[in-house]
């Protein structure tokens, strides 16, 4: 037995109202009320919103990562001094993760300033990542289509 679960997001797009009839000397006498309203339904769109939401939560994550690891690079570039807090502070939050890229080349280092591949390497790898999580989200949470359909109504109510 399988159970599906429909939920809908209803926004109204228009909603006119108007008087309606006779015009006696030059005024109109209300008679009825016109209202028309069109309305909007997507069917997908509280799914679509979720898949969203995990997508940017991974690019957040992964984006702050790439940002630090990209202060790292800058920090060894400029030759910051590695006893600095700051500095520490970026070298221990960035170490796990660059582990595994630790040795993959050579650190050329000029008066100081150091050169740090692994730190580029890393940096391209996790956007490469990020993207194939991205994707995967989408692919395993399943449908993202758009099931939106409109629809008119109007009404006629006396006075």
């Amino acid at each position: 037995m399988t159970v599906e679960r429909r939920e809908e997001i209803t926004e109204v797009v228009s909603y006119n109202t108007a008087n309606v009839g006779p015009v006696v000397m030059g005024n109109p006498t209300p008679v009825a009320t016109y209202q028309a309203e069109t309305v909007t339904n997507n069917s997908y769109a509280t799914r679509s919103m979720q898949i969203l939401k995990i997508q940017q939560a991974i690019l957040l994550l992964f984006g702050i990562l790439e940002a630090l690891l990209g202060i790292r690079f800058v920090l060894g570039l400029l030759a910051a001094n590695p006893a600095a807090g700051f500095a520490q502070l970026i070298y221990g939050l960035t170490g796990p993760f660059l582990a595994p890229f630790v040795g993959l080349f050579g650190e050329p280092n000029f008066g100081g300033m150091v050169f740090e591949w692994n730190a580029l390497i890393a940096i391209v790898v996790y956007v490469l990542l990020a993207g194939l999580l991205v994707k995967l989200v989408a692919f395993t949470m399943g449908n993202t289509r758009n099931g939106t359909y409109s629809s008119t109504s109007s009404r006629i109510d006396s006075l």
